[in-house]
């Protein structure tokens, strides 16, 4: 079984930072894609930043420039750290990784971002 913990999120005001971490532990082969999604009430999921095992990222339009998503393989744990916060950036942050077919969710945690 894998085991997704996280850790980092809190309330903040805005233009505050957070940094979130997400470690992954179990019976893990190699971890391919590490991410981290966001959702709001009443909204969809949405994914925030992705990296892959080569270290290509990928992030939301509405995080770019804010966020930056890294890894540390031999910990198995990926990084979301995120700087000048806003209100619109509250949500259940959830990180989420693929190793080998299977995808694995960890429990979510919340950023709050006050005005």
């Amino acid at each position: 079984q894998v085991q997704l913990v996280e850790s980092g999120g809190g309330l903040v005001q805005a233009g505050g930072s957070l940094r979130l971490s997400c470690a992954a532990s179990g019976s893990i082969v190699s971890i391919n894609f590490m991410g981290w999604y966001r959702q709001a009430p009443g909204k969809q999921r949405e994914l925030v930043a992705g990296i892959t095992s080569g270290g290509s990222t990928n992030y939301a339009d509405s995080v770019k420039g804010r966020v930056t998503i890294s890894r540390d393989n031999a910990k198995n744990t990926v990084y979301l750290q995120m700087n000048n916060l806003k209100p619109e950036d509250t949500a259940v942050y959830y990180c989420n990784i693929w190793a080998g077919p299977h995808s694995y969710w960890g429990q979510g945690t919340q950023v709050t971002v006050s005005s």
